[in-house]
């Protein structure tokens, strides 16, 4: 192994996580938040923001852009000036997104601003089929040109973008944010069909109509939006991180511990909480966030689907996976929306889990990777008692469920790729420690 010390956490497990931490606004809203910045006239001020690494790189691509971010007068705060957007050098884009995905949602707001968008080649989580193509397609019923070359993709919009009719194959979630990041000032009206309505894209729609956009969303998942000629700037407190949330109760749930998540909220996280009770967790709920704990004795093994929202989140599946090598029996997991998510149990299976894989579509109806060699479904038998072992993070959701396999078992884990979890868990180690993990550098 070639990386750094500073890559490489040492989980010494077998104790409890009990205490308090605090979530703050979700990585799934806040970069999206900030690339809607650029669409204003004015400034906005967007608070509840994490210090993770996505929240650093768009910041910096909307800095290579000409817009003046600065730390605001709360902790957690940024005001993102947007007044004088300009182009940004090529390289520079390159160097500065890295394997990042969300610099694809600058395409919209930097056609409207600038006439003109460079989108280098894009990374992300190796989880699945993550197409960017259905982007561009997207970007060109605008009205949006596209040229590929060896660096990335050159847009151009030779006039006003204009209104259009678009129905998505599948209700992906990046796909909808890049339709209303372009359509809230495109000519006309944009109706979405089959669009994502995650709690994340709510509140960017709510950000967006702060800013001046007309947009509607109907319960059949389709979303109209009525473009505008110019849009102002926002004030906005971005919704908690129900993902990381989810993530520290597996985790209390995995090591039979407590853990208060304050910030946390109900109301994003029912089908979570349904099913960690099915499981045999316990949690209370008040104003501040929401305490989750093992109440002891046996966890009970349990058939889960994932789904888009309002279903059971595909985030939501790899921490609880952990857990569920704890419960009593056979529980099944059948994976619908990524179909590559289920390959991190692999690692665990090293540790001592019974964890195994199938192709066929294991839960109540067929989904869309049925027939198509994938292995997108899971039989877990527990409990099983897990062991340390040397573990390489593959994925954001994927490794911080290492970390929970890692403190839930007996002896020192050595996990190797750390920095991944910096995309999306504002100070883990901090926190891991401040719940009683014994963690330390090599």
């Amino acid at each position: 192994m070639t990386d750094s010390p500073a890559d490489v956490l040492l989980v010494h497990g077998g104790a409890p996580l009990e205490g308090e931490i605090r979530v703050r606004g979700a990585k799934n809203l806040v970069p999206k938040a900030m690339v809607a910045a650029l669409l204003g006239s004015e400034p906005s001020r967007l608070r509840n923001v994490p210090d993770i690494r996505d929240v650093r790189v768009v910041r910096g691509l909307l800095q290579l852009h000409g817009v003046t971010v600065r730390t605001g007068d709360e902790s957690g705060e940024l005001v993102l000036d947007p007044s004088h957007v300009e182009s940004a050098n090529v390289a520079d884009i390159d160097a500065h997104a890295g394997s990042s995905r969300i610099p694809i949602l600058f395409c919209g707001p930097l056609l409207h601003r600038l006439g003109h968008a460079f989108i280098p080649g894009l990374g992300g989580c190796d989880i699945g089929g993550r197409p960017v193509d259905f982007h561009f397609d997207v970007l060109r019923k605008f009205g949006a040109t596209i040229e590929k070359r060896a660096d990335g993709q050159y847009l151009e919009a030779p006039q006003r973008l204009r209104g259009t009719k678009i129905r998505l194959p599948y209700p992906s979630v990046g796909s909808t944010e890049q339709v209303l990041l372009t359509a809230v000032l495109a000519d006309g009206v944009t109706e979405l069909s089959n669009a994502a309505v995650e709690p994340e894209i709510e509140d960017l729609i709510c950000v967006l109509q702060k800013m001046g956009a007309i947009i509607s969303m109907d319960t059949d998942r389709t979303i109209r939006i009525t473009g505008v000629d110019k849009l102002g700037g926002y004030t906005h407190r971005a919704l908690p991180d129900r993902l990381e949330a989810a993530s520290w109760a597996s985790a209390a749930l995995a090591t039979e511990g407590s853990v208060l998540v304050r910030g946390a909220e109900q109301k994003s996280m029912i089908a979570f909480l349904n099913t960690f009770r099915r499981v045999g967790g316990a949690f209370e709920i008040d104003d501040e966030g929401i305490r989750f704990w093992h109440p002891g004795g046996p966890l009970n093994a349990i058939a889960l689907e994932t789904d888009v929202h309002p279903g059971f989140q595909t985030d939501w599946q790899q921490p609880l996976v952990v857990a569920l090598t704890q419960a009593s029996g056979l529980s099944i997991v059948h994976e619908t929306v990524y179909e590559s998510r289920l390959g991190f149990t692999s690692a665990l299976n090293q540790m001592g889990a019974h964890i195994q894989l199938y192709r066929e579509c294991l839960g109540g109806m067929p989904c869309r990777f049925g027939q198509r060699n994938f292995l997108h479904s899971a039989v877990v038998s527990g409990p099983t008692r897990l062991q340390g072992s040397d573990l390489i993070i593959p994925d954001l959701r994927g490794g911080f469920s290492y970390l929970i396999a890692a403190l839930a078992a007996q002896g020192t884990s050595r996990v190797h790729g750390i920095d991944l979890i910096n995309r999306g868990y504002e100070n883990f180690q901090e926190k891991l420690m401040e719940l009683g993990a014994k963690v330390d550098r090599p």
